[in-house]
């Protein structure tokens, strides 16, 4: 009895090596991650972007949106910090402005492991007297030759929603008519079946389990979920593995790992 438990543990471990490996071989998988990363502060309000770019290095992803991404502000001692986790962890850096805030700018940011054909940033409807939204969008040739866009975002969080809808439609109405197949991450702040995420839904792919969803914030002991990663059109995409990544230090949200496959057309 000991010998069949000890051959079919062997064949289980066989089997998920096999799946890892792959993974990382297959050149239309992509690894996508997003992270709301408190502008650099953490949660001990110790500013360590070691400790952050960690998390980032160890989710080994392809593509990475940013949200609560700080540019030279005195907050964040004058620091780009898109460009400083782009040294850490390795990756190609960019940062698209959402408003002026404390002596520089603040907004989204991306990081990715591969170059940029193109980007753009589009700034999101919002409330006069309301904090201003942008989605940040890169394109970039995966190894396997396929070109993809990878679209960052955070949306606004006050509970009224207006703002959200507003916001959810203008990314419809920008994105869905891409060239080519897209990704949509961020720190969406609203909940799985939303008047917001539903809307998005119509059009983009979900990652997450319906049935479960895992929530995704506070990072000390997740309650709601209210980051996501999306994928345009539907039928050019499947989703692999997901991943909450708790860390209640790096932030106060946790990042959210999603593996997918690009399939053909």
């Amino acid at each position: 009895m000991k010998l069949k438990t000890y051959i079919t543990f062997l064949c289980l471990l066989f089997s998920l090596n096999s799946l890892s490996q792959s993974i990382d071989e297959h050149p239309r998988i992509i690894r996508v991650l997003t992270f709301n990363i408190l502008h650099g502060a953490t949660t001990n309000n110790d500013f360590d972007l070691d400790h952050i770019a960690k998390v980032i290095s160890d989710a080994n992803p392809d593509f990475v949106a940013l949200q609560e991404v700080d540019y030279k502000t005195n907050r964040a001692k004058k620091y780009d910090l898109v460009t400083e986790l782009g040294y850490r962890t390795k990756l190609s850096p960019l940062f698209g402005k959402a408003m002026k805030y404390d002596g520089g700018e603040y907004g989204e940011g991306i990081l990715a492991n591969y170059t940029f054909l193109n980007s753009r940033n589009i700034i999101l409807p919002y409330t006069a007297g309301r904090e201003p939204r942008a989605a940040l969008e890169v394109t970039s040739v995966l190894a396997s030759g396929d070109t993809v866009s990878f679209i960052g975002t955070h949306l606004d969080h006050l509970k009224d929603g207006k703002d959200r809808l507003a916001q959810v439609q203008s990314i419809n109405e920008n994105f869905t008519s891409n060239q080519y197949p897209s990704i949509l991450a961020g720190d969406l702040n609203d909940t799985p079946g939303s008047i917001a995420i539903n809307t998005l839904e119509k059009h983009w792919l979900s990652s997450y389990n319906k049935e479960n969803p895992k929530p995704t914030y506070p990072s000390d002991k997740p309650e709601v979920k209210i980051d996501y990663v999306m994928f345009y059109p539907k039928n050019r995409w499947r989703v692999l593995t997901t991943e909450v990544i708790q860390d209640a230090v790096a932030s106060d949200h946790c990042a959210y790992l999603v593996t997918v496959e690009l399939l053909e057309e």
